[in-house]
């Protein structure tokens, strides 16, 4: 995918900082420039193609502000069904592209809701929109159409899946690098959509800050570990075939993607009454630095095969369980972009907090549903409670301006 990554990003910024630093040389303070002195946000500038083979959102930079909005399809046969995703696909491709709002002084309704001002900036925008196994029920003729593979999100051992913070006929993953844009285009898109489909549920997620100390240090969770350390490179197109993309033999979904979504619960409260020693252990990477235990770096291998008894790094540490690095395990490996979470307090007064798991990979069994199992046992368990989510399927991405995501199931 097209784009720009956080180093060009970061790069660009200090370029535009530097040269408002030097035009305000005299006005210059201890404490840095005033706001007013500032200069708009680069990254609003940021236009990702939604036209491509591939969706945008999957391999894009990934952005600090997302919202994970799970549909149902409430039109009475296919034919609306398949305009409303026709629709759906032609508005979110204008609101990645950036485009003026237009203002009509009148009586009727504005076109557009205007909370970004007279014009919607691109903001790196992308929405990825997937369709879940319910779509392919009784109701729109569209069971044929179902790829294998995709289900119902089972319950896992340790789950406690609310249906009501699951499943979907159709999920959009909305990103951008500010919260005002994704809220803005959810708004649109629920304009686009009403009277059709239906929100079921709805989760919005942060990145933490880029604090280093490089730019490819991961970003932390709310657990305060670094997350994605060990994510397959997005830049090697043999990986992404192997692990992420569906073959283009596979029918109409070849080139798409299976997604994975899991609304994870953080027991933030029990987890900070733990040791950091323990918490280090359960991990099987030191908190600060994100190295392997017994390493120096962050991205260093953690060499398990030198490690056969776990007397370094547990054999039933997460890092172990979920990559064993094994050459039998190579092809499980799935390509995590997920967010923090934070939805207030619970009943009991207890914060809501925690990570919305985001994994894309080939095929869900092989990769994800591997993993998962391997992890049922890990200590991890006693904090963490996976409450909502689902399984999709990401189509390809559109031909052109004339083509829409999912258009294969009008074939």
């Amino acid at each position: 995918m097209s784009g720009i990554d956080r180093r060009t990003l970061l790069q660009r910024s200090a370029l535009v900082l530097g040269a408002g630093g030097l035009g305000a040389a005299g006005k210059a303070t201890a404490a840095g420039p005033r706001a007013d002195e500032l200069p708009p946000a680069p990254q609003l500038d940021l236009r990702v193609p939604f036209n491509g083979p591939h969706q945008a959102g999957i391999l894009t930079p990934q952005q600090d502000h997302a919202t994970f909005v799970a549909l149902d399809a409430v039109v009475p046969g296919q034919g609306d069904l398949l305009q409303a995703l026709r629709d759906l696909s032609a508005r979110a491709r204008s609101l990645t592209q950036g485009d003026a709002v237009g203002v009509r002084e009148d009586d009727e309704p504005p076109p557009d809701s205007g909370i970004l001002g007279e014009d919607n900036p691109p903001d790196g925008l992308t929405v990825t929109i997937a369709f879940g196994a319910s779509l392919f029920d009784d109701r729109y003729g569209l069971a044929a159409k179902r790829p294998p593979g995709l289900t119902a999100m089972p319950n896992f051992p340790n789950d406690a899946i609310d249906p009501a913070r699951s499943g979907g006929d159709v999920l959009l993953q909305v990103c951008a690098w500010h919260r005002d844009t994704v809220v803005h285009t959810i708004r649109e898109l629920q304009r686009t959509l009403a009277g059709r489909m239906m929100i079921r549920w709805t989760l919005d997620g942060f990145r933490s800050a880029d604090r280093g100390p490089t730019p490819r240090s991961a970003t932390r969770n709310l657990f305060a570990f670094r997350d994605g350390t060990a994510n397959p490179p997005v830049d090697d197109r043999a990986l992404m075939d192997r692990l992420v993309w569906i073959p283009r033999s596979a029918g109409w979904a070849g080139g798409g993607t299976f997604l994975v979504v899991r609304t994870i619960r953080m027991h933030v409260e029990f987890w900070d009454r733990v040791g950091m020693r323990e918490q280090q252990a359960m991990i099987g990477r030191y908190r600060v630095s994100g190295a392997p235990l017994g390493g120096t770096d962050e991205f260093e291998d953690p060499r398990f095969d030198l490690d056969p008894k776990g007397e370094r790094i547990a054999l039933d540490s997460h890092i172990r369980l979920a990559n064993p690095r094994t050459p039998g395990t190579a092809d499980q490996r799935i390509l995590r972009r997920g967010y923090n979470f934070h939805r207030g307090v619970d009943g009991a007064g207890n914060l809501d907090q925690g990570l919305i798991f985001v994994a894309f990979n080939q095929d869900i069994e092989r990769q994800f549903a591997t993993i998962q199992r391997r992890l049922a046992e890990e200590p991890m368990v006693d904090y963490i409670t996976t409450v909502g989510g689902g399984y999709f399927l990401a189509p390809a991405g559109a031909r052109d301006d004339g083509d829409w995501i999912g258009s294969g199931l009008a074939a």
